[in-house]
């Protein structure tokens, strides 16, 4: 069965409208011409997501979002996208946003992963911050 999940490691959080952020992720995957097997989504501290990308990705760097792409066919949608808490309280300070914003941002940002955009290159991150905005237009309307 489909399914979109929120879990926590090493900290207290708790998301709000959870069956809101699912709609709206579907409709993102739906958009994207993909189908849904499995998402998981885990919110933890920045030493958490430290761990994983020192010993997953030899990153020894804090960052906002480790995505895991687990589908076997290109069209869906099945991963793990870890989200750092931490990340997403600094962020929307510096970035002169809302907390709610800054974590909807990072949230399609890792699924925007999955859906295939990367951000290696100047033009990668133009084409996935163009994506990001767009769909965070539509959760967060003027």
């Amino acid at each position: 069965m489909a399914s979109i999940n929120f879990f926590t490691e090493d900290i207290f959080f708790n998301l709000k409208n959870k069956n809101a952020v699912r709609k709206w992720l579907n409709f993102v995957i739906t958009n994207e011409q993909h189908s849904l097997l499995q998402l998981n989504y885990i919110f933890c501290s920045d030493t958490f997501l430290l761990d994983i990308n020192t010993s997953y990705l030899n990153h020894n760097y804090f960052t906002d979002v480790i995505t895991f792409d687990n589908a076997s066919f290109s069209d869906t949608i099945e991963g793990d996208i870890f989200i750092s808490i931490d990340r997403i309280n600094e962020n929307f300070l510096s970035f002169n946003t809302s907390f709610d914003h800054e974590l909807s941002r990072v949230i399609v940002h890792g699924l925007l992963h999955l859906l295939g955009y990367n951000d290696s290159t100047p033009e990668q991150i133009s084409i996935i911050r163009q994506k990001e905005n767009y769909y965070l237009s539509l959760f967060f309307p003027s």
